[in-house]
């Protein structure tokens, strides 16, 4: 569950949970509602990044990368950084798809 318990490093888990809990002041009714709002944008830019033009490829990346980085989805934030600097990398486009992934199902998972 969310509300501050330690998460380990930025790397073991899609989300840092102590970060989300700073962000909002451990209010854990909050925090589902932020989590639940993030996984509905990073499935939204999911469907979409892949085939946007590039402008709105890059908008798609730099809005995701800031809500991100607010829920503490630090994996994730790096990923569209990294498509903000080479945005017709379809590596990179796959890697955002599957951290994508990883973070609604891990949240998926906290909110049982």
């Amino acid at each position: 569950m969310p509300g501050g318990e330690p998460s380990g490093s930025r790397r073991g888990r899609p989300l840092d949970l102590s970060h989300l809990a700073a962000q909002t002041m451990g209010d854990r009714e909050l925090e589902r509602e932020v989590l639940a709002m993030f996984a509905e944008q990073a499935q939204a830019v999911r469907r979409q990044i892949a085939k946007a033009e590039l402008k709105e490829r890059l908008f798609l990346a730099h809005a995701l990368k800031g809500s991100a980085r607010g829920v503490g989805a630090f994996p994730i934030a790096e990923c569209a950084s990294a498509i903000e600097q080479s945005p017709t990398d379809r590596l990179v486009l796959k890697r955002l798809e599957r951290l994508i992934d990883e973070a609604c199902d891990f949240i998926a998972s906290i909110d049982r």
